[in-house]
């Protein structure tokens, strides 16, 4: 149950969700008003490129497939499903880091590829979906997580029991991805593409917390 979870799986979970929308306004404002943490925009995109023969449409499919290697990597890696202390989430944490800054450094040089290894990192993060009491629980989009948080309410007005602990996590992901679109947009302007180096060098902190935890656990 969701309630037996330890306090690191709500704070871990807000600052996935920050990172995840810092990465987001990086994308809506520097690859051409273009998400890249999730990507029903950029198919429905894709869809009207392809109705206009742009040449466009072949970085959007690049965009598309980058996130499906990255959660590729991700399933690789990790065993999908519930939350399991002992998995390495660090080697994925370190492996976003990576593709982000190499993203940054792609980006500040004008090269395209840099697009690709964002949405790579996103796939990558996307893929940590992790079962909470039943509820399949994402941090870069936030679609999902409104949606759940509806149904419970919902549920609650009908008479239903209403579990606190997993509200509180839903909207602890809702502001830290707002929060993260906030952050992303106040530094864009100042720092450019180095922007990323910010979310990449969450993903260095929060591999070396887990870690951590990791070993103060009782063997």
């Amino acid at each position: 149950m969701i309630n037996r979870l330890p306090a690191w799986v709500e704070y871990g979970a807000f600052l996935l969700a920050l990172l995840a929308g810092t990465v987001n306004a990086v994308g809506l404002l520097g690859f051409q008003h273009q998400s890249v943490s999730h990507l029903s925009g950029t198919a429905t995109l894709l869809g009207s490129e392809l109705l206009s023969g742009s040449s466009a449409s072949w970085h959007l499919v690049g965009v598309l497939v980058s996130f499906l290697l990255g959660a590729c990597l991700s399933g690789m890696i990790i065993p999908q499903g519930r939350l399991r202390l002992g998995r390495h989430y660090e080697v994925l944490l370190l492996l976003e880091a990576l593709l982000l800054g190499l993203a940054c450094y792609l980006l500040q040089q004008g090269y395209i590829a840099g697009h690709y290894l964002a949405s790579a990192a996103c796939g990558l993060q996307n893929a940590f979906a992790t079962t909470y009491s039943g509820a399949i629980v994402r941090t870069t989009h936030v679609t999902g997580i409104f949606t759940d948080l509806g149904i419970m309410l919902g549920a609650a007005i009908r008479g239903e029991t209403f579990d606190k602990r997993k509200a509180l996590l839903f909207v602890l992901i809702i502001f830290g991805f707002i929060g993260g679109g906030v952050l992303g947009a106040s530094l864009f302007p100042l720092y450019g593409f180095q922007t990323l180096l910010f979310p990449a060098g969450l993903c260095v902190l929060l591999a070396i917390l887990y870690h951590q935890v990791l070993i103060r656990q009782p063997r």
